[in-house]
């Protein structure tokens, strides 16, 4: 198995990569707009190869598969994990919490932080998953997962621009999978709740506060996401097409 990982330098990309090379695989290439990082987790990994990759950046999301391509002749599976959050709202909609007041996002929210979002989010989904089909589509198979968010259903309040990101990266995948399917390729989603990533350390305590309830399970690891993904991207999900896998910990259902 030759695997690519995008986000593969912390959090869930990193515990997938750590999962694929568990399982065998000849090749994980761990790529990360963070080249330091990339390489930390890659160090650490007896097949784990570094790349750096902006997937914002449809050249470099193209060149790195394609340099996969070159090195090892075939793609297995991919799994896109990189996106970025936005901590300012985050703060907004925290102080807005501790002063007992509804938060006051959208009319503040510029051009340049919802570009951010939608360019890394839903952009960089775009072309890793175009990347990938082309790298697949001639072997008839492979297998590629989107790591989406459960925001995308439950549409937090002060979050537009994520939620909105996120429920672009669930539509796009699942008309994808219809797509590349007929090609041998497969590709899901898993959307979680809240992790403990790097994103979930930079959530201000009032918000992560919010977001806990005694009720459901607590905020998930990284690796029981990376499980899930391990999942869909294994035999055993042969049968898994287009599908949206909500892990949240039963905070809803959908």
């Amino acid at each position: 198995m030759i695997a690519f990982v995008t986000g593969g330098g912390s959090g869930i990309g990193a515990a997938v990569a750590r999962g694929l090379a568990g399982q065998g695989a000849k090749a994980v290439i761990v790529a990360d707009v963070d080249a330091d990082a990339a390489r930390a987790v890659a160090s650490t990994l007896a097949v784990g190869r570094a790349a750096t990759v902006d997937v914002a950046d449809a050249a470099q999301v193209d060149e790195a598969v394609g340099r996969v391509l070159r090195d090892h002749g075939r793609l297995d599976v991919v799994v896109h994990a990189a996106g970025v959050d936005d901590p300012a709202a985050k703060q907004v909609i925290a102080d807005a919490l501790l002063a007992g007041e509804a938060p006051d996002v959208t009319t503040r929210l510029d051009d340049a932080a919802w570009r951010r979002v939608m360019s890394v989010n839903l952009d960089g989904t775009f072309h890793v998953l175009r990347a990938a089909v082309r790298a697949m589509m001639p072997a008839r198979s492979g297998a590629i997962v989107v790591v989406g968010s459960s925001a995308s259903f439950d549409a937090p309040v002060g979050y537009p621009h994520y939620a909105a990101s996120k429920a672009g990266v669930h539509a796009l995948s699942q008309a994808v999978a219809k797509e590349a399917i007929a090609f041998g390729v497969r590709v899901n989603v898993v959307a979680p709740g809240p992790t403990d990533t790097g994103m979930a350390t930079r959530t201000p305590d009032a918000l992560r506060r919010s977001m806990s309830d005694g009720r459901v399970r607590p905020y998930a690891t990284p690796e029981e996401i990376a499980d899930v993904a391990l999942f869909l991207a294994g035999a055993g999900a042969a049968n898994v097409v287009g599908a949206v896998l909500l892990a949240n910990g039963g905070r809803f259902t959908v």
